[in-house]
């Protein structure tokens, strides 16, 4: 159970034209990771710009965002962002159950390009270690341009933000996500 009171959009009719954007930016409905945000609007605002850029108006191709998104759901085991993006965000994006699944150990699968395999190596340096190892980022190099090293970048760091926010707060999937 979240740690923190869910706000309602009908609660906070003062923030009607943020709430519109939330709705906008997320399929037609709010939900809980902004449903806690919007304890302080400016940040719920902030939060949907910044993620809405890296996932949205990047030149990193959508099956790219959602392996890294979904890989630092399970190191950060959060099971919040885990569930919202598998199977109705990944699954438009050319991902199977099994390859999302397998992102859990990626490693001890085949399921993934060397390219792929490059991005989720420098996530779970940049999650898990911080300093991220000269030779994984030689072999990310191999596979992405300096403004795409720079999005993946944000990416990561933007996801794990999200998952630590929404681990140390509780924030419940969504009810038709369980």
């Amino acid at each position: 159970m979240a740690r923190v009171k869910l706000i309602q959009p009908e609660d906070c009719p003062d923030q009607a034209a943020l709430i519109e954007r939330i709705r906008k930016g997320r399929r037609g409905t709010v939900i809980n990771v902004y449903k806690t945000l919007m304890h302080t609007p400016e940040v719920a605002s902030v939060w949907l710009d910044l993620v809405n850029v890296v996932r949205w108006k990047v030149d990193l191709d959508g099956r790219l965002r959602e392996i890294v998104i979904v890989r630092i759901g399970y190191l950060n085991r959060c099971a919040y962002v885990v569930k919202q993006h598998v199977p109705e965000l990944t699954a438009p994006e050319g991902l199977t159950k099994e390859e999302c699944d397998s992102l859990a150990d990626w490693r001890a699968t085949s399921h993934f390009s060397a390219r792929e395999r490059a991005a989720l190596a420098y996530a779970d340096a940049m999650t898990r270690d911080i300093d991220v190892p000269d030779a994984v980022f030689a072999e990310l190099r191999e596979h992405f341009n300096e403004r795409q090293i720079v999005e993946l970048t944000v990416l990561i760091g933007t996801y794990n933000m999200h998952t630590r926010v929404g681990q140390a707060l509780q924030i419940d999937p969504e009810p038709h996500h369980t």
